[in-house]
């Protein structure tokens, strides 16, 4: 077992009342039924629109997985065997079939057993498609045809996901680039025997965040070089062989460049900074032909240490390969030295250098902001360019032609805009495998929006062209969710749809007719139980506020029950978009694991995603958070006794993360609510000295500031029983276990009522079914001590 992890488990123990006797802990049946019942598919065309493949996700990491020996190093958490982290998405089950075939025709494929299935992708020309595998012993690549069925392993491929998270690139439509172990990887290095560990810095400022898992010794240097070391391979689909080009390294990013004429690599190197993650690393950036050898070192991108607050590297940085045959390499260098502080006209410009790479790089554009993205068009001359503006809070999209031209403006808006967000551009994979905005062939692209209204969200669908015309709206969903998801072909339009707690359905768009590609998932039984409604209001200064309480299934007109109020703050410029936020959404919606919707179940009303909104300048705005969370939370009162199904003399305030930091500062400085839960938040401002969420002065400028918004300061206020709920390997930077720790102990030491539980092995988010039991029982549990029995009166 992991001494460390044994270490972190019995300080969690210990401060749990109870946890070492009792385990985990279930909820209710009917909670425990709702969080086993299976999520809902996803679907995936393939690019040439041919085929549809129907995705059953995992739900939860079973507890062996997670307890599996790993280590934490530059950042990340992965095991040493399979050089692997937790995928994101893990596949359960996979059935394909025919996008002309009925629904219900699907063809289950057969995924053999042992290990964990996850990355699945379709080939470019949909022929194939490609998962891997994970073990406890190593991660492998299987491929499989689509009009066959099962699939193949790669032969004596193991891949390496330290650094790639399980991502590859095309080199065309049969052949694929991965990271791989090398063919010797040889043993790691042997463990010292204990030795003091020393850090040691002058002169410029390294604001950087305190990230855990950091690197902390020598030792730890030369096994991340070996654990993340690896190995470029190019493999074939058709024969499933594979081959190495060029030498192994800490790759951690591939391009290939147009039709396969190049790669660009970036390579970590040394030295390694012990205050950052490995990906603010020094990275050597490197155009290599087909067979791995490199031809030109295009840039050393030096660490990220000592970069200011909202600043930036001062050279090159962050590059692109263009996916047309012009195979032309982008990347972006800083006009004001990387400091936002500098006063100057042009903040970002773009660079351009074309093959065979041996000249000098060209500028193509300019930007008065931050340089956000940039997406290439199908047609080879042209990007939508995208910057940000953090002062203003607001983003600007360019149509950029590649020839260094004037650009065209778009569109501006708020980065918290949703009435009349533009959306994003429609993308596709282009035969080559490069993802591409997806273009017409008279030159025009489309734009994809979620149509935000009153009534609820109305997906559409933009049409742009490429002369200076007007958008044409070619598509808005009319009465229910229709999200426009892909183009068929070209007349053909996959949509999604959903309604209120109900499975997401699929289907084609033709003529202005819908036809369902997949059959409807009937919800399940406890989600069909739960009475969900949205309620709408105003704050005392007219800000829009609303919140969807969710009633028992037994509640009976009448009945005043005790409620739970679960939110997030969010900041906004200005109460136009704070009132944007209050719009309903009309999407499926199914509560994960952990959500307090479920708590209804147990037969409390549920106040959740109720708005929060934290208005002011983007510098200053925290100055005001606690009295805005104040003035948020008796609006939020307020209405649930209007509502009359709400009993507000027993009601809970709760969140996570930067919920859970707003819900402890309520219980702080309000008497509004009679018990509070809160689950992995931080509590001491001090502990995140050089800014958190979306505040970007560091303590010392505003140490006012700092102090005022840490609930850890004011335990003594603190005179109502409080949940304390935290995954122990929490990753966030401001967010470590230490946060609930430090603030359990506060609170005991005055003699406060609190409870804290420390779950071994989770994250930030709830991966195993234990622990989401767990959670569950927790939160209705302390419902049930504090708030009492949920009988209607």
């Amino acid at each position: 077992m992991n001494l460390r992890w044994l270490l972190a488990l019995c300080v969690g123990t210990a401060l749990t009342l109870g946890a070492a006797a009792e385990g985990y802990r279930q909820p209710s049946p009917a909670v425990r039924a709702a969080l086993d019942a299976p999520l809902p598919d996803r679907l995936q065309a393939s690019p040439d629109g041919r085929w549809l493949a129907l995705v059953e996700p995992r739900r939860y990491v079973p507890l062996a997985e997670l307890a599996r020996p790993t280590l934490r190093l530059a950042g990340l958490r992965f095991e040493s065997n399979n050089r692997s982290g937790l995928p994101s998405t893990a596949v359960q089950g996979l059935s394909l079939r025919a996008t002309d075939a009925r629904p219900g025709n699907e063809r289950h494929v057969n995924l053999p057993p042992g290990g964990t299935w996850h990355s699945f992708q379709w080939s470019p020309d949909g022929r194939h498609y490609v998962l891997q595998r994970r073990t406890a012993w190593s991660t492998e690549l299987w491929v499989g045809r689509a009009a066959l069925g099962d699939p193949q392993p790669v032969p004596g491929l193991r891949l390496n996901n330290v650094l790639s998270d399980g991502e590859w690139v095309w080199w065309n439509a049969g052949e694929l680039l991965a990271l791989a172990l090398p063919a010797n990887p040889g043993p790691p290095p042997k463990e010292p025997l204990p030795a003091p560990e020393s850090q040691e810095h002058s002169g410029r400022g390294t604001p950087e965040p305190p990230h855990t898992g950091l690197l902390r010794s020598a030792h730890d240097e030369a096994l991340f070089e070996h654990q993340a070391r690896s190995q470029v391979v190019r493999v074939n689909l058709n024969s499933l062989g594979f081959s190495r080009l060029g030498e192994p390294g800490l790759f951690a990013s591939l391009t290939v460049l147009g039709e396969g004429q190049a790669l660009l690599t970036e390579r970590l190197v040394r030295p390694f900074p012990r205050l950052l993650t490995w990906d603010d690393f020094p990275q050597v950036v490197e155009v290599r032909n087909a067979q791995g050898r490199v031809l030109r070192e295009l840039a050393k991108v030096p660490s990220r240490q000592g970069v200011p607050v909202d600043g930036t590297l001062p050279g090159p940085r962050v590059f692109y390969g263009a996916p047309t045959k012009d195979a032309s390499i982008y990347w972006v260098e800083a006009l004001d030295g990387g400091n936002p502080a500098n006063k100057v006209a042009y903040r970002d410009r773009v660079m351009r250098l074309d093959a065979p790479y041996t000249g000098e790089p060209e500028e193509i554009q300019r930007m008065p902001h931050r340089f956000a993205r940039l997406r290439f068009l199908e047609d080879g001359a042209h990007a939508l360019l995208s910057e940000i503006d953090r002062a203003r809070g607001s983003t600007r999209t360019y149509l950029l032609p590649l020839d260094g031209t004037q650009s065209r403006a778009l569109f501006e808006h708020s980065l918290r805009e949703r009435a009349r967000h533009p959306g994003v551009p429609l993308m596709r994979t282009a035969p080559n495998g490069h993802r591409v905005v997806h273009t017409a062939p008279d030159g025009s692209f489309w734009f994809v929006g979620q149509g935000y209204t009153a009534r609820g969200e109305r997906p559409f669908l933009d049409r742009y062209s490429l002369r200076d015309a007007p958008v044409q709206r070619v598509f808005q969903a009319d009465g229910q969710f229709e999200l426009p998801l892909q183009w068929l072909d070209a007349k053909r339009l996959l949509t999604q749809v959903e309604k209120p707690l109900e499975a997401r359905q699929w289907g084609v768009r033709q003529a202005g007719a819908w036809s369902p590609l997949t059959a409807p998932q009937e919800p399940p039984a406890p989600v069909r139980a739960l009475r969900r409604e949205f309620v709408s209001f105003k704050r005392d200064d007219g800000v829009d506020m609303s919140f969807w309480v969710v009633l028992p299934p037994d509640w009976q007109e009448g009945q005043k029950r005790p409620a739970l109020v679960w939110a997030y703050p969010l900041e906004y410029t200005d109460a136009q978009l704070a009132s944007q936020q209050a719009q309903q959404s009309e999407r499926s919606q199914w509560p994960p694991p952990g959500s307090p919707a479920w708590l209804a179940l147990e037969g409390y009303v549920v106040i959740y995603d109720a708005t929060m909104p934290i208005v002011g300048d983007a510098k200053t705005v925290n100055d005001n958070f606690l009295e805005q969370i104040q003035r948020n939370a008796r609006a939020i009162v307020e209405k649930a006794e209007e509502l009359g199904s709400v009993d507000v003399r027993r009601m809970a305030i709760g969140g996570q993360s930067y919920g859970a930091f707003m819900a402890v500062n309520l219980l702080a400085h309000t008497k509004l609510f009679k018990a509070g839960i809160a689950r992995s938040g931080a509590y001491n401002r001090t502990l995140t000295p050089f800014g958190f969420q979306s505040e970007r002065r560091n303590l010392w400028e505003a140490r006012e500031a700092y102090l005022r918004l840490s609930p850890l300061l004011f335990a003594n206020q603190i005179k109502d029983p409080l949940l304390l709920l935290h995954g122990e390997q929490d990753p966030n930077s401001g967010t470590p276990v230490l946060q609930s720790e430090r603030l359990y102990h506060a609170l005991a030491g005055l003699g406060q009522t609190v409870r804290l539980t420390v779950l071994p092995l989770e994250g930030h988010a709830l991966a195993s079914r234990e622990a989401a039991g767990q959670v569950q029982w927790e939160m209705a549990n302390w419902l049930k001590r504090h708030l009492g029995e949920p009988k209607g009166r």
